[in-house]
């Protein structure tokens, strides 16, 4: 944390921003690979000092779990991490006043609470990896559940600084064409940072906090401030040139969407694989005294290094049963989330489906069952896929009667997609979409076609209708009298 050339540049610079933006220009060549991390503890709490790394270092994974580590092990066990959707040290250097305009500075909060705290560590570039196992490190060193917070909600709970809690509070980020709409973004983020920091100290909670985010937000911003930079001759010569600088750009961002794409979770029988699960998000929720508290599964099953534990699960040639087994979930010692699939032979269409049979929730004794295999259903030798697999939006899971626990819970599965039969290596087999093929947008163009078609036959038979008249008035003889006998 705080060690005195950090206290010094504070001093010095009186602003976060100029520090960010100095360490920004020794690390301008990946900015756009990497989001900063910054953390602080509340006013009057000292912890021993950590060296941050040297310019241009980017912190991997391991480095960032031993910096949280000893922040949480001997600092308040009460964290609270402001996780941001995407961030770049560009945001610091272009909104936070680095070059002498503080009356244009978006994070004032932020900078007082770092003026504040007698700890602090900044690190400007943090693999974005690293910074998406943030939750699932806190979580695992804290022993506790995260929880998903807003302002109003905080002011509501007691903390108590005996006992550890993690209180995540997420914020948006969003840019148009009009950069001005990032500003009041980034400045709104900074008013939440300012109401949760108000709130923890009339509570008078010791605290660590933290502010990060899932990605880098700036890589065009990157690529134009590099080029300003690199203006020179001899700096694209060095470089390879603007052309090889694209390629090595594409090339990083390819590798960086691999790396996004983390492995499913893989159940073995005798070596062989014989279930496969991946989604981009598993969650739960439960309803306690009127209101839902929600965990997310997801940094516990998947990502670098995570090796869930698969005891109880089980499969053969009609049956398969994966136990994802968990601990310390919604207060909760023991918790499993379990997958219970089965296929059979059906003679209409003369070839054998898996279904989704159950999916249960098993806690502390509890049992909570979801019936699925009403909706959830594909060819033996195909995967299964959807979009969003969830109990109370277009619900394809149901609770098994209305007396079941599940009518306690909510769950939601993103990007789900799982193999329970016939899997061959460790990839899906073509997969078998839950949407329909007369999807909302196919309706409504053959409902458009279907009245226009209406329109044209009304049009067309009212032209068949029209008759030539048989009596034409000469203007050069008699007028014509057409008798009202006729």
């Amino acid at each position: 944390m705080a060690t005195e050339g950090t206290m010094h540049l504070h001093r010095i610079s009186a602003s976060l921003a100029v520090f960010l933006g100095l360490l920004s220009l020794l690390n301008t060549g990946n900015c756009d690979e990497q989001v900063p991390l910054i953390l602080w503890t509340s006013e009057g709490i000292s912890l021993p000092s950590q060296s941050p790394p040297t310019a241009g270092h980017i912190v991997e994974q391991q480095q960032l779990a031993s910096y949280l580590e000893k922040a949480v092990n001997v600092g308040p066990r009460n964290v609270v991490l402001f996780l941001q959707d995407k961030m770049s040290i560009e945001d610091f250097t272009m909104y936070g006043g680095a070059f002498g305009n503080k009356q244009d500075s978006v994070f004032p909060n932020l900078e007082g609470a770092l003026m504040s705290s007698s700890s602090s560590l900044v690190l400007p570039a943090v693999s974005w990896p690293a910074s998406n196992a943030v939750i699932g490190q806190l979580q695992d060193q804290l022993e506790t559940s995260p929880l998903y917070m807003d302002p109003e909600t905080l002011s509501q709970l007691r903390l108590n600084a005996s006992s550890p809690a993690l209180l995540i509070f997420r914020l948006p980020y969003g840019i148009g064409a009009d950069l001005m709409s990032a500003k009041e973004i980034l400045s709104g983020n900074d008013e939440v940072i300012g109401q949760v920091l108000s709130i923890m100290k009339t509570q008078s909670v010791p605290y660590t906090a933290i502010y990060t985010a899932l990605r880098p937000s700036r890589e065009a911003a990157s690529l134009s401030m590099e080029a300003g930079l690199g203006g020179g001759r001899s700096l694209l010569q060095a470089r390879g040139g603007y052309k090889e600088r694209e390629r090595e750009r594409e090339r990083q961002r390819r590798i960086k969407e691999k790396a996004g794409l983390y492995a499913p979770v893989e159940f073995k029988e005798d070596e062989e694989t014989c279930i496969l699960l991946w989604a981009k998000s598993l969650t739960v929720r439960i309803l306690r005294s009127g209101r839902w508290e929600d965990h997310d599964l997801t940094p516990s099953t998947f990502g670098e290094g995570v090796s869930p534990k698969l005891h109880g699960s089980s499969c053969d040639k009609t049956k398969s049963r994966l136990v994802l087994n968990y601990e310390n979930v919604l207060g909760h010692r023991s918790f499993k989330l379990i997958f219970a699939m089965s296929q059979r032979h059906y003679q209409v269409s003369a070839r054998r489906w898996f279904t989704l049979d159950a999916v249960e929730l098993e806690y502390d004794g509890t049992k909570a069952t979801f019936n699925g295999s009403r909706n959830i259903y594909a060819p033996a030798e195909y995967s299964y896929r959807c979009e969003s697999v969830t109990n109370f939006r277009w619900p394809l899971l149901i609770p098994r009667s209305s007396k079941d626990p599940a009518n306690q819970w909510k769950v939601s599965f993103e990007d789900f997609q799982i193999q329970g039969f016939n899997v061959t290596g460790s990839e899906f087999s073509y997969a078998s979409d839950c949407a329909g093929f007369f999807s909302p947008g196919i309706w409504m163009g053959l409902i458009t076609s279907l009245l226009m078609v209406l329109v044209l036959t009304y049009g067309l038979h009212m032209i068949m209708q029209l008759h030539t008249m048989d009596r034409f008035d000469d203007p050069k003889g008699p007028a014509i009298s057409v008798p009202q006998t006729e």
